[in-house]
């Protein structure tokens, strides 16, 4: 959905997208596949089902087990419930989640294990401190069967670990020592690498409600475990990607995730390549804008970022004189989506402010959307061009003739109501069918285009401002002055009449491409263009072939001689013209 319309024109010349990886170029679906507890050393908890469904499996080394008997994981799994915010339906038979996906994903396990909507209500929740992308981690107060206050928190491993004191083992607390961190996070490491997005949990219990639930109380928190889950890259990405490559375009994943589960994604997607750099959040926090714009366009990863990374990303870039799209869903997000120069937000997870702050909306959040939606950018400005081009060459066709004629010391080859007509019936139909031509074959082959480039190049005026109007107008004199030389005025110009419009009618169809020859790209693709000649012939045949029309428009009934002269003569013109079309795109290839 296109809110600015001047948007479509920067998209044929978007040469980097900086797109988010969740939802974007992944499903949006996660499904939670391991589960990482201190008791168990180095082997997980795999989880089984897929999808939403909540029905699987917990399993330790094959082994099925009562996720609800340990009590780590039976907090854990609490956590996964009450620090929550989504919702599991069932609608139809099908289950859906309203909410974040990854919530979604939390929600499904909680019940997968057991955990119901009495679990939850038993455990009203009295207060929280948000999730936020700065921040990377979310906590929540609810009032426990006891009359007792426990908080849970979610959120990035490396975040969570900093907030913690102790952590729970075989269902006993102990002290959270260095070696315990590192080992946790080499852990997380692990799982990052097989592409799983990882939240650690922790809680903490209060005998008493907290006076002020702010930042300041996310402390001395009892790690409980590292949920590990996977959304999958979706499976038209790659063929997106690759359209971009051909097109000349890069792309850059922007991810919340951890840097080596954003890598997996990226290898896979083949977005990081050998030579290509990483970074993260922390890393760009500690470069300056200077430092980063002399490796901006080698960074195609970019993991453990929040709003404000976006904007020094997008500055870095357009320094460097690309023409940036950057996505976005969240509030913080509207900044950088107001900065870029094609803002893109999500349709089904964005905001009202990222949308209101955007140039174009996804409405279904998908990655191979924005590539569809550069390739129609490209398109209707290469219509733009055409439409434009066609009249432009038609007119200044119609300005020449008269004017060299009298230089020539001719009368005038056309009456007024004939340049009437040739307008309504070759300027009309036909130039409208251009603006709603077909892609060229080509279209996402070619790299971006310069913005700072004038709609009519040295060749476009040369070919199509110059030497097509010449051309016709050659052909019409010289029927003209043959016409003169043996019949009267009246017949004289009813056969360049009708061959004017023949002329513009063929021309119409080499317009199809500024750059290949009609047959190429094909004549007859653009069913709108066919209908339009054939009306405009129709409309024609209907004044030569109306005896009450000839008086009005000086015409007669035109002789077999005249349609002969008229057809050659709109053919030569058109067959020159798509020889020099050929020649002069064989010369701007060398």
């Amino acid at each position: 959905i296109v809110r600015r319309l001047p948007a479509v024109e920067t998209l044929g010349c978007t040469t980097i997208i900086c797109a988010d990886k969740t939802g974007t170029m992944t499903k949006g679906e996660m499904t939670v596949r391991k589960i990482y507890l201190k008791r168990f050393g180095d082997e997980f908890i795999d989880v089984t089902g897929a999808g939403y469904e909540p029905r699987g499996e917990f399993r330790v080394r094959g082994d099925s087990i009562n996720p609800l008997e340990l009590k780590e994981l039976n907090l854990l799994l609490l956590g996964c419930l009450l620090c929550n915010d989504a919702r599991l339906e069932k609608i139809e038979g099908r289950w859906i989640v309203r909410g974040d996906p990854t919530e979604g994903a939390l929600k499904v396990l909680s019940r997968k294990a057991g955990l119901t909507d009495e679990t939850e209500s038993s455990y009203p929740r009295i207060d929280e401190v948000p999730f936020s992308s700065e921040r990377k981690r979310m906590t929540t107060f609810h009032r426990s069967r006891d009359d007792k206050v426990v908080a849970f928190m979610k959120g990035a491993p490396e975040v969570v670990l900093s907030r913690c004191s102790t952590m729970m083992v075989d269902g006993e607390i102990v002290d959270l020592t260095r070696d315990d961190v590192e080992e946790i996070l080499r852990i997380n490491d692990e799982m990052a690498s097989k592409a799983l997005r990882n939240l650690a949990f922790a809680y903490k219990v209060f005998d008493e409600t907290p006076e002020n639930v702010d930042e300041s109380i996310e402390y001395g928190f009892t790690f409980l475990g590292i949920v590990g889950m996977i959304d999958p890259p979706r499976p038209e990405v790659k063929d997106a990607l690759e359209l971009c490559r051909k097109a000349g375009i890069k792309v850059v994943m922007i991810t919340g995730d951890h840097k080596l589960t954003a890598l997996a994604i990226a290898r896979e997607l083949k977005i990081f390549k050998d030579g290509d750099i990483a970074l993260t959040g922390r890393e760009l926090d500690s470069m300056s804008d200077e430092e980063l714009e002399k490796i901006v366009e080698r960074v195609t990863v970019y993991a453990r970022v929040s709003p404000r990374d976006k904007m020094k990303i997008v500055k870095a870039l357009k320094k460097r004189g690309h023409v940036v799209a950057m996505t976005g869903d969240g509030v913080n997000d509207a900044p950088a989506l107001k900065s870029a120069d094609i803002g893109v937000a999500m349709g089904i997870t964005g905001t009202e402010v990222a949308k209101e702050a955007s140039d174009m909306i996804l409405s279904d959040d998908n990655f191979a959307t924005i590539v569809s939606a550069v390739e129609e950018g490209r398109r209707i400005y290469d219509d733009i061009k055409k439409y434009l081009f066609y009249l432009l060459g038609c007119n200044i066709s119609e300005i020449l003739i008269p004017l060299f004629a009298s230089f020539m010391g001719l009368p005038l080859p056309f009456t007024a109501l004939q340049y009437l007509w040739i307008n309504l019936t070759t300027d009309g139909l036909p130039a409208m069918a251009l603006g709603v031509d077909p892609a060229e074959p080509d279209v996402m082959r070619r790299p971006p285009r310069d913005p700072r480039e004038s709609i009519a190049t040295r060749r476009d005026i040369i070919l199509f401002l110059t030497f097509i109007p010449l051309l016709t107008t050659l052909a019409i004199l010289v029927n003209f002055i043959e016409g003169l030389g043996a019949e009267p005025l009246v017949r004289a110009r009813t056969r360049i009449f009708t061959l004017m419009i023949l002329i513009e009618l063929l021309i119409a169809l080499s317009f199809r491409s500024l750059k290949y020859s009609a047959l190429r790209v094909g004549i007859c693709r653009n069913k709108f263009l066919i209908l339009a000649i054939i009306s405009s012939l129709l409309l024609q045949l209907c004044i030569l072939y109306t005896p009450a029309l000839h008086k009005p428009f000086r015409i007669t009934y035109p002789s077999i001689q005249d349609w002969t002269f008229g057809l050659i003569s709109a053919l030569v013109v058109f067959v020159s013209v798509e020889i020099v079309k050929e020649i002069a795109s064989a010369i701007t290839k060398r």
